[in-house]
């Protein structure tokens, strides 16, 4: 009869341990900050699975020790998050050198952006999407990757943007006698919802404004008369920092995204993976003699993986693993 006393305890689950994780990484980049230790200490008593989750990845960081300090911190996630789900120690090592191997300058570059992250008050990790009520009703969708902070006061209702993409539902302001405009920004423009919904994306040098229902207006020196320009549902605009301008609609549904979905409309295939790609780590790529292959469809987030090898059934090309973080799709032979 199974005696309950020798069974082994359930492993803490994968946000714990993401968790943990995070917490360790904090830590190593922050090592003389009390109130941040205080912190991270107070979090592992709050719940038994927090310290069982901290003593796993504890355990296993200090086999990585010698390795950990010379990766990137994202990269050092990773493993430390897959070997956290049961991937044999060996693998874990393995998998960290092969990482090693690249030397890639993109990660010390997201590694610099993801501690950004810890600061802003919501935030999401690569292939997450979260939501979020703010206190005056309007919703918030955070994408994958992204952050953004809140300050509202007797006078405004803002939103700064300052990475990845975001969609906002406005509500109705409870404070019935003011009027706080209710305001999105970025380091390219301030916009302004009117009953609306719309999206705001940071893209390289510019900032993607997607207009759902309602109105939208930029503040910005670059607009056409210089001050400002109204944007109506259905439109979409490109600010930079130089100019603001209308901007061709893109092969996919701007919004879907908050629903886990990838909506494409005759999509190039090159465009497609590069979206793809900012919902799972690593590098994910396509050859250039299939990037003007075309495809549409709905496809579902949740497992990109999946999502890849249903492109593959689709269209004539197949998929090549050189590691988890490592994809490239090829002409079919």
């Amino acid at each position: 009869m199974d005696n309950p006393s020798l069974r082994r305890p359930a492993a803490p689950r994968h946000l714990v341990v993401k968790q943990a994780i995070d917490w360790l990484l904090r830590l190593r980049n922050n090592a003389d900050n009390p109130r941040l230790r205080q912190q991270c200490e107070t979090w592992r008593a709050a719940h038994h699975e927090h310290e069982q989750a901290w003593q796993r990845v504890q355990s296993l960081q200090q086999e990585l020790h010698g390795n950990l300090r010379a990766v990137p911190a994202q990269v050092a996630f990773d493993t430390l998050e897959n070997s956290a789900q049961r991937l044999g120690r060996r693998q874990a090592l393995k998998l960290l050198g092969g990482v090693m191997l690249l030397g890639s300058a993109a990660w010390l570059g997201k590694e610099q952006l993801a501690w950004q992250q810890w600061n802003a008050d919501f935030a999401t990790a690569t292939g997450e999407r979260r939501g979020f009520q703010l206190p005056d009703g309007t919703r918030l969708e955070l994408n994958t990757d992204s952050a953004a902070d809140m300050d509202f006061t007797a006078r405004q209702r803002l939103v700064r943007l300052s990475r990845g993409e975001l969609m906002l539902t406005c509500g109705t302001d409870p404070q019935a006698d003011s009027s706080r405009p209710l305001l999105v920004s970025t380091r390219h423009a301030l916009f302004e919802g009117f009953d609306a919904r719309f999206v705001v994306r940071l893209e390289d040098g510019c900032t993607r404004l997607s207009v759902t229902a309602g109105s939208v207006v930029i503040h910005s020196p670059h607009t056409a008369d210089g001050a400002s320009a109204r944007v109506q549902a259905g439109q979409s605009y490109l600010v930079s920092a130089t100019q603001a301008v209308p901007a061709r609609p893109l092969d996919m549904d701007v919004g879907a995204w908050a629903d886990g979905l990838i909506v494409t409309r005759n999509m190039r295939l090159a465009d497609f993976i590069q979206e793809v790609g900012r919902y799972r780590p690593g590098y994910l790529g396509c050859a250039d003699e299939i990037g003007d292959l075309r495809l549409s469809g709905v496809y579902r987030l949740e497992d990109t993986d999946k999502l890849l090898a249903l492109v593959a059934q689709t269209l004539p090309v197949r998929l090549r693993y050189r590691t988890r973080w490592w994809v490239t799709l090829e002409r079919l032979a």
